[in-house]
């Protein structure tokens, strides 16, 4: 395990500061990061998703016995959110393609039943992600719980200041090129 989250935490190390500079990463050891090609968002997730499972075993200060279950657990959770983050994206995408004034008019028809879907879609997302925490918390002793809640938010934060720092970077190489 502990081999493991020192190959993840180095691969981070060089993927994220150069994904963060609007650059590609310098090329990695094996097949997840191939050197012939710049990394993807969906591959930057996953190490993002890694980095923060070892990143809890420290603040929470987790025993070897509860990192196994906590992990299964935290990784359930991860999935559950982007499964229906992706699901909410796409009804997203089709409300804004039968609503946009240039494509003409939208049936009602389709529309409601988008809403429905989104509201649906929403209702099952509160509730399978209320499941995968309760799951996660039977991990836990009550201080974990809570300094869980609180690495959640700093990981969060993590991850917006890396994107926001790769959009900038981004629009700063695209001025120097139109120049």
């Amino acid at each position: 395990m502990k081999k493991l989250a020192a190959i993840v935490g180095v691969v981070l190390g060089i993927a994220l500061p150069a994904v963060a500079q609007g650059q590609p990463p310098p090329p990695a050891q094996g097949p997840e990061l191939p050197a012939d090609r710049p990394i993807g968002a969906g591959e930057i997730q996953k190490l993002f998703d890694a980095y923060t499972m070892i990143q809890a075993q420290e603040a929470l200060k987790l025993s070897e016995a509860q990192y196994g279950r906590f992990v299964t657990r935290l990784k359930a959770l991860q999935d559950t959110r982007r499964r229906h983050q992706q699901a909410r994206n796409q009804i997203m995408a089709d409300l804004r393609r039968l609503t946009n004034p240039e494509s003409g008019t939208a049936d009602d028809t389709l529309i409601t039943e988008r809403l429905k879907a989104f509201r649906e879609e929403e209702e099952r997302s509160a509730g399978e992600i209320r499941k995968a925490y309760d799951a996660l918390d039977e991990s836990l002793d009550l201080r974990q719980q809570a300094r869980f809640r609180i690495f959640e938010e700093r990981m969060e934060q993590q991850k917006l200041e890396l994107l926001l720092r790769a959009r900038q970077n981004a629009r700063a190489q695209a001025q120097r090129r139109g120049r």
